[in-house]
């Protein structure tokens, strides 16, 4: 039931209309700047730097797939890239029903054929708009269209092969970065029943706007974060100028190293007493530690046993005279 409002509360908004606060106030809400949510359960894999350079290559391969797709629709298609998110892999599964279908694609990278294959989406209505173009039509987009549309095996056909020469010419923008192969290798009618990935995994999804004079679609382009992090590494290592980088920026790193101070503790032995014998301690009393003289003392570096060392004195300081170094002790002992 809606709620009725006194005479009180109609004059007191009436007043607020003419002095303008109401304007005001929702004008600041319009202007409340608004922050994307966090999740720091699933951090990103990431850095904003690899997105940007995806957000780069996909742009070349919308102007390359542009001009594809007006040759063989025979229409004005303008492409391009809406969006470049890091997901999970069920935020982009949950969003297909059984009557989608979903392309995959094998991805060579350098000769060596990746484990995960990465996906091609493109929703219904948008498929069947270009096949209709394809095939001398208009493009005209059915809106009595089901949602759980079922595609016929010619409608399939016609998807597979315009997927097909979608996919071919992917690799063309990689070239500038990394040798890498794209091909096209099946079509899953049903991808609510086919879990080719953790639903868990991270996967980063490419979003392309398609514009048709009569139509507006959109195309996904699902890139497993596995294959992702293979290209990056494999771009990190064929780059010189990054490598060269690398390599100031860790003299730099070393070099504040080298001026940093670290605690060294030389420990002869242990010995453990109870409270009430350490209560009673007085000047000149002597604890056993069990342990002769002569004994080596461990130098400590960080919680860790680093040296090994003799007692004795230097221009009448205390001093320890490092005699081993036990971490090479440990890797002798392992061999």
């Amino acid at each position: 039931m809606a709620d009725v409002l006194s005479q009180a509360q109609i004059d007191a908004l009436l007043n607020a209309v003419r002095s303008g606060e109401k304007d005001s106030e929702a004008s600041a809400e319009k202007q409340e700047k608004k922050y994307q949510k966090y999740d720091f359960s699933s951090p990103r894999k990431f850095t904003k730097d690899r997105i940007k350079m995806l957000n780069g290559i996909f742009d070349n391969y919308s102007r390359v797939i542009s001009s594809r797709l007006n040759a063989r629709l025979r229409s004005t298609c303008e492409v391009t890239v809406e969006s470049i998110e890091e997901q999970r892999y069920f935020e982009f599964s949950n969003a297909l029903t059984e009557g989608d279908v979903l392309g995959m694609i094998d991805v060579e990278l350098k000769g060596q054929m990746q484990e995960t294959p990465a996906m091609l989406f493109i929703p219904t209505s948008t498929a069947l708009s270009m096949m209709d173009r394809m095939l001398g039509g208009e493009g005209s987009v059915d809106n009595e269209l089901e949602n759980d549309y079922s595609y016929t095996d010619l409608e399939l056909k016609l998807y597979e092969d315009l997927a097909n020469d979608t996919v071919r010419v992917m690799d063309r923008s990689w070239e500038n970065y990394v040798p890498i192969a794209f091909s096209y290798s099946r079509t899953e009618v049903n991808p609510t029943l086919n879990q080719v990935i953790g639903l868990d995994e991270t996967v980063v999804i490419v979003d392309l706007k398609l514009q048709f004079p009569n139509l507006e679609g959109r195309m996904s382009v699902c890139l497993p974060g596995e294959v992702l992090t293979n290209v990056f590494a494999e771009i990190s290592r064929e780059s010189p100028l990054r490598r060269t980088a690398a390599e100031d920026k860790s003299d730099e790193i070393f070099d504040k190293l080298r001026d940093s101070k670290l605690e060294i503790i030389a420990e002869l032995a242990s010995a453990q007493l109870s409270l009430n014998d350490i209560y009673h301690l007085n000047v000149g009393d002597v604890i056993d530690l069990g342990q002769p003289k002569e004994s080596p003392i461990y130098l400590e570096i960080g919680g860790y046993h680093w040296f090994t060392g003799k007692m004795g004195t230097h221009k009448k300081n205390m001093a320890v005279k490092i005699d081993e170094v036990c971490y090479q002790l440990d890797e002798q002992r392992s061999e």
